[in-house]
């Protein structure tokens, strides 16, 4: 018996369209992650980026569950002494696509190949975005 290991010039990779109106942030966030690292495919390899591209629009509608617009926090460090942190709402208010990004890239592996896979990641505020041409299929994440 063999195991079967995926190399990057064998691997076919799909658009897929996603609209995030109304998603809880986290159940989105990890079937993302999930199309993102390739897990979804036969042919997944750990060491080998065998992810889908995935366009995400009306990110400005994504919800939470509870309080959290209100309590969770969104802290970062800039170089001097202290942290800055900011609310979930307002953060929403500035860049509501940033909520969804962070979410997904902390549930990807933490090491080089990371990075590659966040890049096929694009997020957009509105109903709109740029990736016409690529013809991605649309597909219904983050439901229970």
């Amino acid at each position: 018996m063999k195991t079967y290991m995926a190399r990057p010039d064998e691997i076919q990779r799909q658009w897929w369209l996603v609209d995030a109106a109304d998603k809880v942030v986290g159940r989105l966030a990890s079937d993302i992650a999930v199309i993102l690292m390739g897990k979804h495919h036969p042919i997944y390899t750990p060491h080998v980026d065998t992810g889908d591209y995935v366009v995400v629009v009306n990110v400005d509608k994504i919800v939470f569950t509870g309080n959290k617009w209100d309590r969770k926090q969104y802290t970062w460090y800039t170089g001097y002494p202290g942290q800055k942190s900011e609310s979930a709402a307002e953060r929403k208010a500035k860049k509501p696509e940033l909520i969804l990004s962070e979410a997904v890239r902390r549930m990807l592996p933490k090491n080089k190949l990371a990075t590659q896979m966040l890049s096929k990641l694009k997020i957009y505020v509105g109903p709109e975005h740029p990736h016409q041409a690529q013809n991605p299929k649309p597909k219904e994440l983050g439901v229970k």
